[in-house]
């Protein structure tokens, strides 16, 4: 399978490319300067989480997640909640590295679970020092036997691991349904991926924002990854870092690809998918740029109900807390200010956050 840029409608995509980036370059410029820019860019990675696996028809619920990776579940979790927090994880990983990491073999690989094939050339063994004469009378002595040895071993290597390499290659082409496992021996993931990466390459000449919008094309045509589809967007947001588009956090693309009604993301034209992605880039620094303002004015409205408190109280741990995730429970907050669930919930309603789970057990309050 093979992907071509195919010929665009330049007029088209002029005004969508001038309003993803101008839209993009703010969203940075104030995440970079905001007091908020921290706890908003730790937030980005459960609402993409949650809006990738909405894009791909999978329903995660975002209270779930946040208590998933609190290791506070209030239930057994779920295949898809497991997935949607190796998207979390993958993000933060991605968020720790140097811009760009991301998009290349070894970083895809890293992310995927995959381990690359060794190189089959073995390195010079260095045998100066001490014991070099005794191994060279042993080497001498059993060299004969030792040759038969692995003469054996090489012919009936088929019989122990069977056709290892190629099922290391394979390795991401396999599904598991319960003890039943499906390959498809079609699927060559390292070509696929091979041949994304040499588009990352030609679409280096680009503009940024429509560099990323086809990469995203390419990687929904080629699907590189069978068990991995979601770290697409997980790429195509840290190549947006690369260009030194985005800079200040990893792009929640995910949140502007929910707005995009699939038979726009799924249409024919290439011209009309790529105006689609290009304006979820707008609809994701738009999102972005709300929830900073929100962010900056619940963070005033909650460090007034601290002023005046002791040095030691723990309000302020709490509001750190409230800005950096979309929820929290009362065992969050007395897990990070090291107190008693009584004391976290004192320290709620001391700070007269909303509830917003309706519930009389497991409640949990936040900033939305």
């Amino acid at each position: 399978m093979t992907y071509e840029i195919g010929k665009l409608s330049h007029e088209t995509l002029l005004g969508p490319i001038a309003a993803a980036e101008d839209a993009l370059a703010r969203l940075d410029e104030k995440v970079a300067r905001s007091e908020v820019g921290p706890g908003f860019a730790e937030r980005a990675d459960f609402f993409d989480s949650v809006s990738c696996m909405w894009v791909a028809g999978e329903l995660v619920h975002l209270e779930d997640l946040v208590l998933h990776d609190a290791q506070m579940d209030i239930r057994a979790p779920s295949h898809e909640l497991v997935i949607a927090h190796r998207i979390v994880r993958a993000r933060r990983r991605v968020s720790r590295n140097d811009p760009g990491w991301a998009v290349a073999r070894s970083g895809i690989m890293a992310l995927a679970g995959v381990a690359e094939e060794p190189s089959g050339e073995a390195e010079p063994v260095d045998r100066r020092g001490e014991g070099v004469e005794l191994e060279l009378v042993v080497d001498e002595a059993l060299s004969p036997e030792l040759a038969e040895i692995d003469e054996v071993l090489t012919r009936t290597k088929w019989l122990v691991d069977g056709n290892g390499s190629v099922e290391q290659r394979k390795r991401g082409t396999e599904v598991s349904v319960g003890e039943l496992l499906i390959r498809d021996p079609d699927w060559d993931e390292g070509e696929r991926i091979a041949e994304w990466l040499e588009l990352a390459k030609k679409v280096d000449r680009l503009p940024a924002t429509l560099a990323a919008a086809v990469l995203w094309d390419a990687w929904e045509h080629l699907e590189p990854l069978q068990r991995q589809h979601w770290l697409g967007q997980v790429l195509v947001s840290d190549f947006l870092r690369s260009r030194g588009k985005v800079r200040s956090h990893l792009l929640a693309y995910s949140v502007g690809l929910r707005e995009i009604p699939r038979e726009r993301r799924r249409a024919r034209d290439p011209t009309t998918r790529l105006v689609g992605y290009l304006e979820a880039m707008s609809a994701t620094a738009s999102a972005g740029m709300k929830d900073i303002d929100r962010l900056t004015l619940a963070k005033r409205q909650l460090e007034r109900r601290a002023v005046g408190k002791r040095s030691t109280s723990s309000l302020p741990i709490a509001i750190d807390l409230l800005l950096s995730r979309p929820i929290v429970s009362a065992p969050m907050i007395a897990n990070a200010a090291r107190i008693s669930p009584r004391g976290a919930l004192n320290l709620v309603k001391e700070l007269g956050v909303r509830e917003i789970t309706g519930r009389g057990r497991y409640r949990a309050w936040g900033v939305l």
